[in-house]
């Protein structure tokens, strides 16, 4: 197969949401997994980089390649089949199509990057992709039941829930974080784990096998606000111990998202709806479960009387209207920080740190000495918030990279993860080296090595040969 050499062509592929750019030699647009097989047979024969890009709606530069060909999998977006339990398909579709094609089955996909309606199954499962339902439902590793992957030398493989790993691949043993984390290859208990979160540095998926469970009768959407972060925060170990108690109780939320007072300043500028005392806020779901919607508004109204909200000024929606609403409010943030991004003329700098629940407090307090123009927001139920940093001019695009780093630095020390869900990709890895040993990173290498003599494969992601 001839790739694609046309520069103008090849431009639209060479960045990603990291706002990074490659550059490549080539271009393969492959149609199926044979064609997938040839190109990763050819390219290791003759030393050729592959990196694999479909979507390019990482935030990591994983997709981004410097040098070699681009293996897109874009063409390959076909559902297959969606049943009682299960769906399949090719690992270049829209991950919100596969999800709207299960609820027309009355069944639900629960993993949702915020990228949902834009990145590709793939590319999801490639990172191990979360979202604000994890704090229900955890991340894409434990939805995914079988797997199709290429591996570097061309072979297909066809993995499924406990295969066996093989006998002579040298498994990486280290211990994660007890926290949610996207870092590094996992130890893995099966075959199949080792290709979830392994950023296309191990095989090229091509298609896979989700499981499903059954979508809820309804939705409530709130939109709560705080006078503090403390209040907030409040509410939160409120909330995370009655979902610990009963996951399908009264008070069972499926996402718990923050909303510190930069945001509301930004929602209040664009939409409005926002009580002049709020210094924060919280955007959380609650599936209607067999306990009734009533049941679930009087368990919901009791923790927010009882930590200190501001209760009066609670929005609930149950209709579409009111869910849009809502949704028009938290949209409003990611839009405003785009305005300033562009404002600036500068980069923002963004965390994606995770830590225990017991340094919730401690990490949020850190976050919140930023020495520059921020906004905080993110998924609070994970203890996984994304700080925006937001510097206008080189010195303070330097000084926030520098926070960044110690930031990071205290989040390990503090347990956690420096990626809880983005990733590693091409821009952490020293965060990476931060928190695994170098014991650690060399058993990475060394699979690396064995499935990918020729390092062929995502060369740049993760870590350096």
């Amino acid at each position: 197969m001839q790739p694609v050499r046309d520069p103008e062509v090849l431009e639209g592929y060479l960045t990603d949401a990291s706002n990074i750019t490659g550059h490549a030699e080539g271009l393969v647009r492959a149609n199926s997994t044979a064609e997938v097989a040839e190109v990763v047979r050819y390219c290791q024969a003759e030393g050729i980089p592959l990196t694999v890009t479909a979507q390019r709606t990482s935030t990591t530069a994983a997709p981004v390649p410097f040098g070699g060909w681009l293996l897109s999998l874009e063409r390959m977006n076909a559902i297959l089949s969606v049943d009682a339990t299960t769906a399949t398909a090719q690992a270049g579709v829209i991950l919100g199509d596969l999800q709207r094609a299960c609820l027309e089955q009355g069944r639900l996909y629960p993993p949702d990057p915020t990228s949902w309606d834009e990145c590709s199954l793939g590319g999801s499962i490639a990172c191990n992709a979360s979202g604000a339902r994890t704090f229900k439902y955890g991340a894409t590793r434990q939805w995914v039941e079988a797997i199709e992957v290429v591996l570097p030398d061309g072979t297909i493989l066809q993995v499924k829930r406990g295969d066996p790993i093989p006998a002579d691949w040298p498994i990486p043993k280290w211990t994660e974080p007890l926290v949610k984390t996207a870092a590094g290859y996992p130890p893995p208990s099966d075959l199949l784990d080792l290709f979830i979160g392994q950023e296309g540095t191990l095989g090229v998926i091509t298609q896979a096998t989700v499981r499903t469970t059954p979508a809820p009768a309804g939705v409530i959407g709130f939109l709560l606000f705080f006078p503090s972060r403390e209040t907030a925060v409040t509410f939160v170990e409120g909330a995370r111990a009655a979902a610990r108690a009963d996951r399908s109780g009264p008070l069972s939320p499926r996402c718990l998202e923050y909303l510190d007072h930069h945001c509301l300043s930004l929602a209040r500028e664009r939409v409005g709806d926002v009580p002049d005392e709020a210094r924060a806020a919280l955007f959380c779901e609650q599936e209607i479960e067999a306990c009734g919607e009533e049941a679930h508004l009087e368990a919901w109204w009791a923790l927010l009387e009882t930590s200190g909200a501001l209760a009066d000024d609670t929005l609930v929606a149950s209709t579409p209207g009111e869910q849009a609403r809502l949704h028009a409010l938290r949209h409003a943030v990611p839009a405003g920080v785009n305005e300033q991004v562009i404002a600036n003329g500068m980069p923002k700098v963004g965390t994606d740190l995770s830590v225990p629940n017991s340094a919730l407090s401690e990490i949020m307090s850190l976050y919140e000495a930023a020495p520059l123009d921020n906004v905080l927001f993110g998924h609070i139920g994970d203890n996984h918030l994304h700080l925006n940093l937001l510097p206008k001019n080189d010195a303070q695009l330097a000084e926030a990279k520098a926070f960044y780093r110690e930031l990071a630095a205290r989040a390990v020390a503090l347990g956690g993860s420096v990626s809880a869900e983005h990733g590693i990709g091409k821009i952490k890895k020293d965060y990476l080296a931060m928190m695994v040993s170098e014991e650690t990173l060399a058993q990475f290498r060394a699979l690396k090595r064995h499935v990918d003599p020729g390092w062929i494969l995502g060369r740049g992601t993760l870590f350096e040969a």
